[in-house]
């Protein structure tokens, strides 16, 4: 099945292992994605989103793999990035997504489960990362600065 959205993971090392999530204000918590354009490969549409969603630039460090959303029928395909700046703990970012939102960005444990408040599907994402961060870690070590 062809790859129709990017989801651009962005991590940092504090006391445990964040990565970056958002609070949309009609849809709950999530992580940034979205649709991969005509033409476009997927870790380029990664940075994309992360840039028009997160107002982030940064790049694609590692291909994580796909995965299928069996609720919805996407296939989603996860790639690590890299910011081009050191991010804050929160932040706000106003996007032109629907029609113009404020997402509400903050730094998500991925040792934590995430609550009730996360939309369904990103519950589901996030058990994804965590899988296979564990699986390229046990292949070879992630060596970006800070982790």
């Amino acid at each position: 099945m062809a790859v129709d959205k990017a989801c651009p993971v962005v991590l940092r090392q504090r006391d445990r292992l964040e990565v970056l999530a958002f609070l949309h204000p009609l849809a709950g918590r999530q992580l940034v994605k979205g649709s991969v354009e005509p033409g476009e490969g997927s870790a380029a549409a990664a940075v994309r989103e992360l840039a028009e969603e997160a107002g982030i630039q940064g790049e694609a460090i590692l291909d994580l793999g796909t995965w299928q959303a069996t609720p919805t029928g996407h296939t989603w395909a996860f790639h690590l990035c890299r910011a081009a700046a050191d991010l804050a703990d929160a932040w706000s970012h106003h996007t032109a997504d629907d029609g113009g939102h404020v997402f509400r960005f903050f730094w998500h444990p991925l040792d934590v489960e995430p609550t009730e408040e996360w939309h369904p599907i990103f519950r589901d994402a996030l058990a994804v990362i965590r899988q296979r961060l564990a699986e390229t870690a046990a292949n070879r070590p992630l060596s970006l600065p800070g982790l």
